[in-house]
């Protein structure tokens, strides 16, 4: 759980990073949005495991957003909201949020209620997100991710240059030989190691350019390893 992605959606820049940096001292991964549809943008790629909405949102309103989440899928939210009448909660409910807290609040009990609602959903689908820092691997939508500066930034890559990250991101700071990668991501079976090499060396530029510059490094006498504590 504490390795939890909290993408936090609110367009107050104080409250945001409040949040930001109560969530990330409890030693969770949090990614900020100030609208709506940034924040939608943001669910699609990086499939947090608990959205924090604020219902007054510029463009698309916490409703709307909350909405569009629902049918994409059960990613828990709490909304976090100006609005205390009982009808806005009821409303905030019936459309499917899974706890609502009041501003003024508390930050450690906002805090609180995301360990509490993630103890109650993240066992109830597994997660099959693979994560090495910065980055995010979903092997079943074919997606890589990094979160910069600026945000999540997607990586453009061959089905081979994907299944040689997977396998990686499975076992983190493990060194893997060229054989291990021709076995595993590598069907074919005629490839020879200057063929993993290459492919290595596209990923590792891809990598680079996205920002994690040394993520996947060469081991001497042995072949690569995908690490995060190596990223420059």
């Amino acid at each position: 759980m504490t390795d939890a992605l909290i993408l936090v959606i609110e367009d107050e820049p104080e409250i945001a990073e409040i949040l930001e940096s109560y969530f990330a001292r409890e030693g969770f991964r949090v990614i900020c949005a100030r609208d709506g549809t940034t924040g939608l943008a943001h669910h699609q790629r990086l499939r947090p495991d608990l959205v924090v909405l604020d219902i007054k949102l510029p463009g698309q309103d916490g409703y709307e957003v909350l909405a569009a989440i629902r049918r994409r899928g059960d990613t828990p939210v709490i909304m976090v909201t100006a609005l205390a009448e009982d009808l806005d909660k009821l409303q905030a409910l019936r459309i499917g949020a899974d706890d609502y807290v009041v501003k003024p609040f508390n930050p450690h009990e906002v805090v609180a209620r995301a360990r509490a609602v993630l103890r109650r959903t993240m066992g109830r689908v597994p997660d099959t997100l693979l994560r090495v820092g910065p980055l995010t691997v979903d092997p079943d939508a074919y997606r890589a991710t990094l979160e910069g500066d600026a945000g999540p930034v997607s990586l453009d890559l061959t089905p081979t240059e994907f299944r040689i990250l997977a396998h990686m991101a499975r076992s983190q700071g493990r060194a893997f030989s060229r054989a291990d990668l021709v076995d595993a991501c590598l069907p074919e079976g005629s490839a020879l190691d200057r063929t993993v090499d290459s492919h290595v060396s596209n990923l590792r530029r891809k990598l680079a350019a996205a920002g994690a510059e040394g993520m996947l490094e060469g081991v001497r006498g042995v072949g690569y390893r995908l690490d995060a504590s190596h990223v420059r």
